[in-house]
């Protein structure tokens, strides 16, 4: 079984965020990037079909250059080689097309990815790459077994759960569940010298306009000076959580 990871080169939830040029474009400058985590899930998941079943795993990244040490962290993890795709990811369905062309290309039977990247919060990649490679797909999934040709694949859905069972080539877009975070892998040592002579390839996009465009950046706002009502003071409360707090 061939697997393709696909993985976002994201910042870490600790760093500070700011935006340059009139807050049209994020400020990398001193952040630190990691894996995706919901690619992780996906990845960690991977791992377990090459040790159990003796899968092939690639992992694959849109971006430029900077994002190469990212790749060979989870080749520290245990995949394969690694495919770089030369362009700065401008929008969801650019990324999806260039993830397009490597899925033809490479054959794969099973492509995972995170539900979302925690950075933009799209939600839309996996769903548009099933599309254009014409795979099944499954959303939100939580739970996958694949034997032969078939997947048994759990997902989560209002109020529950929902198991199904799809055939391959299938496009997998994972959260929490599909591994637990104990389950996940720190590169160890002997890993880490591995992914220096692993392959990484990087190849150059294919033509794919970008369909959205950033008007701008905001922060949230700042949260305000705490406000101490008299107990007594049942009418002031009221008024302040209607008014300003605007929730009842």
């Amino acid at each position: 079984m061939k697997i393709l990871v696909c993985i976002s080169h994201v910042p870490d939830t600790t760093s500070k965020i700011n935006f340059t040029e009139n807050d049209t474009k994020f400020d990398a400058n001193g952040v630190q990037f990691v894996i995706n985590p919901y690619d992780e899930f996906s990845l960690t998941r991977a791992m377990w079909f090459k040790e159990k079943q003796g899968a092939t795993v690639t992992v694959v990244n849109v971006g430029n250059v900077t994002t190469e040490p990212t790749l060979r962290k989870a080749l520290a993890i245990g995949a394969d080689d690694a495919i770089r795709v030369n362009a700065e990811a401008t929008d969801g369905f650019f990324v999806a097309k260039q993830l397009a062309e490597v899925v033809k290309n490479g054959g794969y039977d099973l492509v995972l990815a995170g539900r979302e990247s925690i950075d933009y919060n799209g939600a839309m990649v996996p769903g548009m790459l099933a599309s254009l490679v014409d795979y099944n797909f499954v959303n939100g999934c939580i739970g996958m077994e694949v034997e032969g040709n078939t997947a048994t694949a759990t997902r989560e859905i209002d109020g529950g759960n929902e198991t199904l069972t799809v055939n391959l080539p299938l496009v997998i877009a994972g959260q929490k569940g599909l591994v637990e975070e104990k389950d996940l892998r720190i590169p160890n040592m002997r890993g880490i010298m591995m992914a220096r002579k692993k392959p990484l390839q990087v190849l150059e996009a294919v033509d794919a306009a970008s369909q959205t465009t950033i008007a701008s950046f905001e922060k949230p706002a700042p949260k305000g000076a705490v406000k101490l009502v008299d107990a007594d003071n049942i009418d002031e409360l009221i008024n302040l959580l209607h008014n300003e707090a605007k929730v009842i």
